[in-house]
């Protein structure tokens, strides 16, 4: 799937409530875990497909989203759903912090720092003036 977020996507793990209703008007609660997270919008694993363009309610005891359903598919664990925080809605980490939050983008650049530290530690030291 085509990358289409312009801020950063942090990889995170926590478990949510879900709520919505259907076009037939029945309720529904699920849990999802909130596999990743932006300013815009979310990943949820749930155990249920949601249809397309879905308004979702998303409550933890410290926050409370809204969002539409932008994607919808079934992996080998579960449906993943991209959710589109609703206007009004945005995330950080001020407001809700998921139990295990991870940047991508820092783990990038740790590799690469080791990586030039293990270049480094390798090269021979410069010879000694006799």
């Amino acid at each position: 799937m085509e990358e289409r977020r312009l801020e950063a996507r942090l990889l995170c793990a926590d478990l949510i409530d879900v709520h919505w209703t259907d076009k037939s008007g029945r309720s529904h609660t699920a849990l999802a875990n909130l596999e990743d997270i932006s300013i815009s919008g979310a990943c949820l694993q749930m155990d249920m497909p949601v249809p397309h363009e879905t308004v979702l309610r998303m409550a933890h005891p410290k926050t409370e989203f809204a969002g539409r359903v932008r994607y919808c598919v079934f992996r080998e664990t579960g449906y993943f759903l991209g959710v589109q925080f609703e206007p009004g809605f945005r995330w950080t980490r001020r407001c809700f912090r998921p139990k295990h939050l991870l940047d991508p983008r820092r783990l990038v650049a740790l590799s690469v720092k080791r990586a030039a530290k293990k270049r480094e530690d390798r090269q021979e030291p410069p010879a000694q003036p006799q």
